[in-house]
Order: structure tokens, then sequence, then C-alpha cells
């Protein structure tokens, strides 16, 4: 086990901080790492790790006890659940989506004390472009396991009742104490009988053979706003495992994360709320002008080409790009390519020769329609 951080450093407070500094401290960090707001991988960790330096130097005799005698005089003292009873986490986290039991769901579980909540899921779910700008409707199959719907989640057959666990008395874990130098040492562990449940099965379901949780494909609806972006996700609660039966009943299901992957499109490339494609123009088209047809996600719109267009020249169509999650809509950047002829018949070629005459093209070195594609070539560059 890592050797656990300094309380005021991972606050990033110094040592005679005050309670305004402490408390800010710890809303700036609560609100960046909260399980509920944050993708990082190690959010979860880090937000028990900032709750718990907050619990602790928050409190004065707490902090008085820690000042003095570290770590040590923190677990020698207090449980786990002694150290955030009195901490008024609701006002805390309040107009961030946080709340005064969050603080116990993530490091219990919810429900009984002690208990962890089901696992959490993920979902891939592919989209294209298409279905990602006008928003996704659809129906998931999930693998999971439920509660079992024969015994109720309890693991004992219908008309029969689990016994209370002797050895830890229905709690589902044991507690000792020890005296230290510090003082009173007490160490709290899962009781190895019954698995924490504080009960005993003696007659055993025979659908779920006693453990109350059963595996199921769930059909799930998952409604996909528009204008999201490959790597967003939508957290569905409770959609997740089951979670664990314990001695103050089942624990709350674990979360479904539904993770959106857009598949690259043929013609558009997306940049954030932007679309980027690629158009061709011939040669006379781009020197005497065009009304030119490109595609769009609703359907085809036309842009002016001017005559004297050069390769490379970049159209802008307001409003035909995606939606964004914050409203409004992006652009649609039509970028114009010149397409050289090639496979030219002898009367074309004499057309383009004749024209090389009149612009006052020399007939040394490269040929006109050489010369065209190098520009070209050096436009695309």
């Amino acid at each position: 086990m890592p050797e656990k951080r300094d309380y005021y450093d991972v606050l990033g407070v110094s040592k005679d901080a005050g309670d305004k500094e402490v408390k800010s401290a710890y809303r700036k960090l609560a609100m960046k790492y909260h399980p509920d707001r944050s993708d990082a991988p190690d959010a979860e960790e880090r937000f028990k790790e900032i709750s718990e330096a907050y619990a602790v130097i928050s409190d004065p005799q707490k902090r008085r006890q820690y000042d003095q005698f570290g770590h040590s005089g923190i677990s020698g003292q207090y449980s786990q659940e002694d150290l955030f009873r009195g901490v008024d986490f609701e006002d805390l986290l309040r107009g961030f989506g946080g709340g005064g039991g969050s603080i116990f769901d993530t490091f219990f579980g919810g429900g009984s004390r002690g208990q962890s909540k089901g696992r959490d899921l993920r979902y891939d779910l592919d989209l294209s472009l298409e279905e990602a700008a006008t928003g996704h409707e659809t129906t998931i199959q999930v693998p999971r396991s439920e509660v079992c719907p024969t015994c109720k989640g309890s693991g004992a057959r219908p008309g029969t009742n689990p016994a209370s666990c002797g050895n830890c008395h229905g709690s589902g874990h044991i507690t000792r104490a020890q005296n230290t130098p510090f003082g009173q040492m007490i160490s709290t562990t899962t009781c190895p009988k019954c698995g924490g449940r504080g009960q005993i099965i003696i007659s055993p379901c025979e659908d779920c053979n006693g453990s109350g949780r059963v595996r199921r494909v769930r059909k799930i609806n998952v409604k996909i706003p528009s204008g999201v972006e490959s790597g967003q996700h939508l957290k569905l609660r409770g959609q997740g495992e089951a979670g664990p039966a314990g001695p103050g009943g089942s624990a709350p299901s674990g979360d479904l994360y539904v993770f959106v992957n857009v598949r690259p499109h043929p013609v558009f490339r997306r940049i954030e709320d932007d679309l980027l494609q690629e158009s061709h123009v011939s040669i006379t088209q781009a020197a005497l002008g065009t009304d030119l047809e490109v595609p769009t996600l609703d359907g085809r719109a036309k842009i002016k080409v001017p005559p004297g267009t050069q390769s490379g020249t970049v159209f802008r169509l307001r409003g035909k790009g995606m939606p964004s999650l914050h409203g409004g809509t992006g652009d649609m950047h039509v970028k114009l390519n010149l397409r050289t002829p090639t496979n030219l018949t002898s009367r074309q070629r004499q057309l383009l020769e004749e024209l090389a005459k009149e612009f006052g093209e020399q007939k040394q070195g490269k040929s006109f329609i050489d010369k065209i594609v190098d520009e070209v070539k050096g436009a695309v560059q």
C-alpha cells in the first residue's frame, strides 16, 4: 500500500492556513475531481484523498492530533466513518452536483455503511457522423448481474430466511481494538465467515445458488444528444451490476457508462463543430467561374466560384457544420482543388497550346500542360 501523502500537500495549503482557505481549496479540488464530473481515470481516488484530508484539517481536534502525531495519530483514533462524521459536505458541494450522501457513497458504496456498490459497466457505441449531428436514440443490450427475482436478492430459498452470522453478530465486519503509544488503534475488517453479508445462507436459492444475483441481458434505451463527439460518454445511474447483499440489504447498483465513437466520414472531416470537405474544379471552371454544388449534412448547397479562383481556396458555408452541445452550429469549409486534365485528345492539346500562345507561353522546356501540373502540385503542397 503506498504511503499516504501529507494532508496539507493534498489540499495545496500551508500548515497555518485558516478555515476559509482550507474550505476554498477543498471546493476547488472537489469540483475538479468529483467522480460525477471528471473523466480522469484516478478521479475517484483523488476525490477520496482530498475529502479525507479536508475531513481532518477542517476539524480542530483532528487537526491537532494530526499535527502532533501525523497519519498514525489519525488512523489510531478514528475509524473511516468517524473521520467524516460531522463534516457538512452537502453545503460544501452544493451547486455543482455533489451532496452530503455522495461522500459516503464514494467511500462506503451507499446503502448500508461498509458495503460497496455494484460494479460499473462500460458500453462502446458506434455512430455515423449524421447520427451524431441529428442525435440518436437506440436500444442497447447489456449483459449484467441483477437481483435474483426468486429470492429478491436474499440468496435464501423462498420460504426460508438467512441466519445472522454468529462471528460478526450480523454486522458484516470484525472490529478489533489495540492499545498503542499513540492511543487505542481500532481496525475493522470484513467478516471472513459471511464475506461481509452479515448473514449465513442455510438453504440457498436454487436459481442463484445463494448469491442473490443472476446474469441477464438487459435492453436499455439510450438517447444520444446532437453534437456529441468521439470519446464523450453518458452516465446511466444504477444501470450497472447489481450491488452485493449485506447486513442492511442490497447495496446500490453500479452505473453504466456509454462511450461514443463517431466513425470517420468518407466526405467530411470534423474539426470541433466545423466540417471540412474537399471538392474539385476543372481548369476552365476555375478560370471562368462557375456555380458548384457541394454536399452538406442536410442536402446539397451551391457555391459561386468567381473567375480566376486559385487551387486551395476555401469557401465557408455558415451554419452547415455540426450542432454544438452548448448551442449553435458550426460552419462547413469547402476547399477547392484544381483538377488537371489527363489523356488529352489531339484537338484538346491543340486548343491548350493555342491558349498557351495567347498567354505568351514559350514552347521551350516544359509544355503549358506540364507547367499547369507543376503549379497545381505547388498549390497543394
